[in-house]
């Protein structure tokens, strides 16, 4: 990691504040070594494989929605059916869920090791920004994690309907409609950031390079691009909804990924432009199975 400090070392001679860092330092090397046990790297690979898959389901689903096919979700939701339908579907939801857990955990743990950086001045601002990446990444695998779960479960749900709700939920009570165009102002620059990642190519951190063969750099390279831009696309266009909701108060414009790729579809040159999207999701389960074979969690990126 580059421009943040070494790992923490107190320099309080004795009192209570040097005890307390001490217990504090103790319990976050323990916790470290759980989330760096090879048991929970090996679950982590099993959710990045999941993630890979439900990735390659929503573009299979996006290019059906391409071809005109109806009461298709295209979405985290509609793949998570998609399984569910398959022999044996409850078994795989219970893994994908669980090694999404681990995932979560996995990423997650990547904070343990750059926190003291917070009591660094210099190095504050860099170090919040860099745990909040990494939080924001096992935030994700987390919500997934749990939707998968949920499902096993036999609780399913539609997430455009949910978000529906909320977003009527959140409308009805003061200051609702700033906390919807918020939120939605939150997507579009989640949008953003993916596709910038896209093309700085900055995703190419969370795959362990030296690992990997030299002839196969090129085609990760590629298929994260393609994947990052079109889920930055994707994203942007959720965002968009969302805010318009908030500006009109009309919650039937509040929709997630399987709304936006319908609006997509809806413009003059809807099925191409959803048949590039299905790709580049496709693209970014193709880089999510990489990263599963040559894992890292740099959170730098």
């Amino acid at each position: 990691m580059k421009d943040l400090p070494a790992p923490h070392r107190s320099r309080a001679r004795g009192g209570p504040l040097r005890g307390g860092r001490d217990r504090l330092h103790r319990a976050v090397a323990a916790a470290r070594e759980v989330t760096d046990h090879p048991v929970l790297q090996a679950l982590a690979r099993v959710g990045l494989v999941a993630y890979g898959v439900v990735h390659l389901l929503i573009g299979w689903l996006t290019w059906r929605v391409s071809r005109g096919a109806e009461q298709t979700d295209a979405d985290q939701t509609g793949a998570l059916h998609a399984v569910a339908a398959t022999p044996g579907g409850a078994v795989l939801l219970w893994a994908i869920g669980l090694g999404l857990l681990a995932l979560a955990l996995w990423q997650g743990g990547e904070v343990l090791l750059w926190w003291h950086g917070l009591f660094d001045r210099r190095h504050r601002v860099r170090t919040a920004v860099v745990c909040a990446k990494c939080l924001a990444k096992a935030a994700v695998y987390a919500v997934l994690a749990v939707t998968a779960l949920l499902f096993a479960a036999g609780a399913e749900y539609d997430a455009d309907e949910r978000l529906r709700e909320l977003t009527g939920e959140t409308l009805e009570v003061p200051g609702g409609a700033v906390a919807v165009g918020a939120a939605g102002v939150g997507v579009v620059v989640l949008g953003a950031y993916s596709l910038w990642r896209g093309v700085s190519g900055g995703f190419m951190r969370d795959i362990d390079l030296p690992a990997a063969p030299d002839r196969w750099e090129p085609v990760i390279e590629a298929v994260g691009r393609v994947g990052y831009a079109a889920k930055g696309v994707a994203f942007g266009v959720v965002g968009v909804l969302v805010v318009r909701a908030a500006a009109t108060a009309d919650v039937s414009t509040a929709t997630g990924l399987d709304g936006a790729m319908t609006t997509i579809g809806r413009a003059g040159a809807g099925p191409a432009m959803l048949t590039v999207v299905a790709a580049g999701f496709a693209a970014f389960g193709v880089y999510a199975l990489a990263r599963a074979r040559y894992p890292d969690r740099d959170p730098s990126s």
